[in-house]
């Protein structure tokens, strides 16, 4: 699989078969940024803060009440429009920098979540090398370095992480992992505790020591299920990385890229 890639240069129209999304709110507000350039050449519709209108398509990154969604809440939406860019195939999408402008997000945030996207999507050239750069390589060193109570109960989590002794690949992962929405509800509503309370339970007075029925354990335990779903492993392959047995290698491959110019 190769990635196209454009310039991002401002741009006022498209082909036909070509399609401008950009990051919205719920609200469909589209008053300035991208969502703006959508409403005045694009055909999106005020009130319309999801999905298609006219030449345009929507993607969330803030809600109604014009405040940041949570990354994981976006991830949910990029995912449901991975789904459709592949059920269209016969028609391309142009690709904004989604929820780095007003939503106030880093590239390196948001570019990840596009990675494995269909061939009929053009991304700009910003996301590439946050697109084809993998999730790193877990390690003993980057799971103590990320499970400290420094780190899941700072104040300050931006600032904390840039200091972190760890490659920028880790910190963009570190970022994905303290900012998805597990406790006590993930971002669809559902109710996570008692997963959350399952791997608390598999990991106590092994690598650590909780008192139960307090927040802070929780808190703790989500950080690790955010970690847990992002690489598709288990407890027991948490344990071993702590303990320094293995190290557990990104659950997908880098890609090839291609660049477009129009």
């Amino acid at each position: 699989m190769s990635y196209l890639y454009h310039d991002e240069n401002i741009i006022k129209s498209l082909a036909e078969d070509t399609v401008f999304v950009f990051g919205s709110n719920m609200a469909g507000d589209h008053a300035s940024g991208a969502a703006r350039t959508a409403q005045q050449f694009f055909g999106a519709l005020k009130g319309v803060g999801r999905g298609w209108s006219g030449q345009s398509f929507a993607i969330p990154t803030m809600n109604e009440h014009l405040q940041q969604m949570p990354l994981s809440q976006i991830q949910h939406y990029i995912d449901d429009f991975k789904i459709y860019t592949k059920n269209h195939p016969k028609t391309k999408y142009f690709i904004t920098s989604v929820g780095c402008g007003i939503a106030g997000y880093k590239t390196e945030e948001i570019a990840p979540m596009f990675k494995g996207i269909s061939h009929n999507v053009i991304l700009p050239q910003s996301f590439r090398p946050f697109v084809e750069r993998a999730l790193p390589k877990l390690s003993q060193h980057f799971l103590k370095t990320v499970f400290s109570d420094a780190v899941i109960f700072s104040t300050r989590e931006e600032e904390v992480i840039l200091q972190l002794d760890l490659s920028e690949n880790e910190k963009s992962a570190a970022r994905i992992i303290l900012n998805t929405q597990t406790y006590p509800t993930d971002s669809n509503g559902r109710d996570r505790i008692f997963e959350i309370s399952d791997i608390l339970h598999a990991l106590n007075g092994k690598i650590f020591e909780w008192q139960s029925n307090s927040e802070g354990p929780m808190l703790f335990g989500g950080a690790i299920l955010a970690l847990l779903e992002l690489y598709n492993i288990n407890e027991k392959d948490f344990i071993d990385v702590w303990q320094g047995k293995r190290e557990i290698a990104a659950p997908k491959p880098e890609n090839k890229a291609r660049k477009v110019t129009r």
